[in-house]
C-alpha cells in the first residue's frame, strides 16, 4: 500500500441480497469483492449475515463453524472462514466480514461474529455483536428475537490498527447505542464499520439519521453496508448502504435493492483536523 493509499484510502461498502444457501452467497460475495478491488479499494466491508439469510432463523445453526483461531480439529470444515481468508489474499483486500455464525457452547445458539482479515488473508480481529435485536417494531406486525439463536458477545469495544487508520467494529443494532461508538472514538477509532441487515421498516425511519449521527458526534467515518430486498424468510431489508464522512456527509450510497458496491475515498488528515479544531470529543463533561 502506498502512502497515498494509507492517507486517502478508497473504501468499499458491499450491499447484498443474501439468499438461503451459503454457496451462492459466497460466490456472489467473491464477485463483489473482486469488483471492489478492481476499483481500487483497500478495505471492503460486507453486510451482516452476508453468507446466509435463511428461510428459518434456525438455519444458521446448521452452517455454524468452529472458530478458525480455535482448537478444533484440522479437518473440521470451515467453508465461510476459508473463503474469506482466500478472498482477502486473492484480491489484496482488507475485508470486514459482516457477520458469520460461529459455534458457541450452546447447540441452539451461535455467535454473530464480525471477523477482519488483512490483505494477506490473516484474521486480525473478531468482534461478536453485543446488542441483540429483540424487539417488536412499533406500528408494525414485525417482531424479532435474535437472542433465540444468537449468543451476545462480551461487551468490550474493539478497535484495531490498520494501514489506513484505527478501525472500530460494530454490527447493525449497535447503531442505536451511542455509548459504544463514543468508547470506540475514545480509543482512537477513525473509521467505524456497521455491517447491517436493517429491516425496511426501521431503515426507512432511522437508517440515515443513525449513521450520520454516529459519524457527526464522533467525528469518524462510518461504513455501513446493508442487506437489501426480499429474503427467503420473507423479511425485507432496507439497502441504502452508506459511507458517511467524519462531518456527517454522505460520500456514497447504494441506490438499488440488489447486490451493489459503493466506494468513497477517505481523507484521514481531515479527521485529524476536525478533531483538533472542533474538539467535542475532549469537551465531554458527563461520563
Amino acid at each position: 500500500m502506498t502512502a497515498a493509499d494509507s492517507n486517502t484510502p478508497l473504501i468499499a461498502a458491499i450491499q447484498m441480497n443474501s439468499l438461503g444457501e451459503v454457496a451462492p452467497n459466497l460466490a456472489r460475495a467473491n464477485d463483489l469483492l473482486a469488483d471492489a478491488a478492481k476499483r481500487g479499494a483497500v478495505l471492503a466491508v460486507l453486510p451482516e449475515n452476508f453468507a446466509l439469510m435463511g428461510a428459518h432463523e434456525t438455519d444458521k445453526l446448521g452452517v455454524a463453524e468452529p472458530d478458525a483461531a480455535g482448537p478444533a480439529a484440522a479437518d473440521t470444515p470451515r467453508p465461510i472462514q476459508d473463503f474469506l481468508a482466500a478472498a482477502a489474499r486473492e484480491h489484496g483486500l482488507w475485508i470486514v466480514a459482516g457477520t458469520i455464525p460461529i459455534a458457541s457452547s450452546e447447540p441452539d445458539r451461535v455467535y454473530p461474529a464480525c471477523c477482519v482479515y488483512d490483505d494477506s488473508g490473516a484474521r486480525v480481529a473478531r468482534y461478536d455483536k453485543i446488542h441483540l435485536f429483540d424487539v417488536g417494531v412499533p406500528d408494525s406486525a414485525e417482531a424479532y428475537r435474535e437472542s433465540a439463536t444468537f449468543m451476545a458477545g462480551t461487551p468490550a469495544p474493539q478497535v484495531i490498527d490498520t494501514p489506513f487508520g484505527r478501525l472500530g467494529l460494530t454490527v447493525c443494532y449497535d447503531l442505536r447505542f451511542p455509548e459504544l461508538y463514543r468508547a470506540l472514538a475514545a480509543d482512537g477509532a477513525e473509521i467505524i464499520v456497521a455491517p447491517s441487515a436493517f429491516t425496511h421498516t426501521t431503515g426507512s425511519a432511522h437508517w440515515h439519521v443513525l449513521t450520520r449521527a454516529r459519524a457527526i458526534e464522533n467525528l469518524a467515518t462510518i461504513v455501513a453496508p446493508n442487506q437489501a430486498g426480499h429474503h427467503a424468510n420473507g423479511r425485507q431489508t432496507y439497502g441504502h448502504s452508506l459511507i458517511v464522512d467524519s462531518w456527517g456527509q454522505i460520500k456514497a450510497e447504494a441506490r438499488s435493492d440488489a447486490n451493489e458496491v459503493v466506494v468513497a475515498r477517505i481523507d484521514r488528515s481531515r479527521v485529524e483536523k476536525l478533531r483538533d479544531g472542533f474538539p467535542c470529543l475532549s469537551h465531554r463533561r458527563l461520563f
